[in-house]
Order: structure tokens, then C-alpha cells, then sequence
């Protein structure tokens, strides 16, 4: 199996409040993450994990470079992101899709066209939209819902329209960042299984966000423990059992 992405000691600061100043007057800096270097296999379903301020949604903004690296290497399918241009990272970023804890949809638009919108900016060709913005509702379970506005919908059918959008341009990665976090337990069950289906079907290699372990324990295959910007280490998940061994990652991994 070949890697998907990798991270070669990637470091990301971030300034202070301005009036948090250390002993020689200057600004401190918040080291959100500590140098960090792991890799994901192609295919693979992979957590990111810990307490709130562990970094992970740092890390994961890291992957599709919405948060530039201090220093480091972002390697997404064998290109080093870091050492494209602009106008050249705007297309790499197509074969990364996007899902957002707050599903992030356009209110004035439909089902259909918030779906519809990410293919176009993609540069889809016109005549291919409608059948492929159908296809990805079908894999969601919303082709009735198509011609809807987002204030007509559950939080789960949001979400799962935020997954159709992100899938639309057939990426090779997806990245979620909390999308259960609003969701109840039952809800939170449904989109889990749609994601897996998503992987199994599509061959996508997923890394989710989550401070919730059960929902490392359903989805993923492998997952990064993190403490205060730190990777503690990578976890193996099998049989729904995370098998921790750092003295903090076993607390952590106990806490659900």
C-alpha cells in the first residue's frame, strides 16, 4: 500500500494576544504544533486525536495547506505542496476535499447547487454537473432533497450534504474536521457509516478530526494521539480497540 500523504516535521506558531509579552518585551508565540512528521496510506481511514488544544485541527489544516507550515513538508500523492505556487496549490487542492463542523453550506442556495458550485470552481465540464451533482446525492442518501434550501434540513442532512460537495470532484483525500460534533448519537452513527461506505466504495483516504473515541473506534483504521502540539504517537484500531501505548495516550484513549 502506498502513502497518501506525509508529513515531514511540519511546525505551525501562531502570535499571542498582543499583550502577552515575554521577558525582552516581545510578542510570545502559541506553538500550536511541535515538529511533527507521520504518514497515511492511500485508502486508509486515519484519526486525529486529543484534548482540546492538542493541535488537530492545526494539523489537519496543515494537510491541505489552508494553514501554512512554519518549516516541514506536506506531501499529498508524491507532490510537495509546500514548494507550489499559488495558482498550482489552487489546483492540487482538488484532489483534497473538505468537511467542515459547521457544515459551512451556502443558506441561499439549494441542495443542488451547493453541491453544484464546488464542481464548477473545480472547472468541471458543464454538460457532466447535473449527472455527477445526482451521483453524489445518491451516495448520501439526499436525492430528495435536491431542490431544498439548507434551513429546511436536519443537522445531519447538512452534514451529509457538506460530504457530497466535498466528494464532488472525485478527491483523493478527504479531510473532516469535527463533523459529528454537532450531531446526536443516532445522527452521529448514520454519517459514520456513510463515510466508511464512502472509503470502501470510493477508495478515498480519509483523516478525521475527533475528540470523541468512539468515533475512532467505528471509523478509523489508524489514529495520531496528540497532547499540547505533540504526537505522543500512532495508534493501531482493531476490533474497536485502540491500542495506546504511551502512559497519556492510554489516559486519553480511557477517558470515552
Amino acid at each position: 500500500m502506498s502513502e497518501m500523504i506525509v508529513l515531514n516535521d511540519v511546525t505551525k506558531s501562531f502570535m499571542s494576544d498582543r499583550s502577552i509579552k515575554g521577558a525582552d518585551g516581545k510578542t510570545l508565540q502559541f506553538v500550536a504544533v511541535e515538529p511533527t512528521s507521520l504518514s497515511v496510506q492511500q485508502g486508509e481511514i486515519f484519526g486525529l486525536m486529543g484534548y482540546s488544544g492538542a493541535g488537530k485541527s492545526t494539523l489537519l489544516r496543515l494537510i491541505n495547506m489552508l494553514e501554512r507550515p512554519d518549516s516541514g513538508q506536506v506531501i499529498i500523492d508524491g507532490v510537495d505542496l509546500t514548494q507550489l505556487s499559488a495558482s498550482d496549490l489552487r489546483i492540487a487542492r482538488h484532489n483534497i476535499g473538505m468537511i467542515f463542523q459547521q457544515f459551512n453550506l451556502m443558506a441561499n442556495r439549494t441542495v443542488y447547487d451547493n453541491v453544484a458550485f464546488n464542481l464548477t470552481v473545480s472547472g468541471y465540464a458543464s454538460r457532466d454537473i447535473n449527472k455527477r451533482v445526482m451521483a453524489c446525492l445518491d451516495i448520501v442518501d439526499l436525492t430528495d432533497k435536491a431542490d431544498q434550501y439548507p434551513a429546511q434540513l436536519s443537522g445531519g442532512q447538512k452534514q451529509r450534504v457538506g460530504i457530497a460537495r466535498a466528494i464532488a470532484p472525485s478527491p483523493k483525500v478527504l479531510l473532516a474536521d469535527e463533523p459529528t460534533s454537532a450531531l446526536d448519537p443516532a445522527t452521529t452513527r448514520s454519517l459514520l457509516t456513510c463515510l466508511r461506505d464512502i472509503n470502501e466504495q470510493l477508495g478515498v483516504t480519509i483523516v478525521i478530526v475527533t475528540h470523541e473515541m468512539s468515533v475512532i473506534r467505528r471509523l478509523c483504521h489508524r489514529a495520531a494521539l496528540l497532547h499540547q502540539g505533540h504526537l505522543l504517537e500512532v495508534a493501531d484500531v482493531s476490533d474497536g480497540l485502540i491500542q495506546a501505548t504511551t502512559l497519556i495516550g492510554k489516559g486519553l484513549v480511557q477517558e470515552d
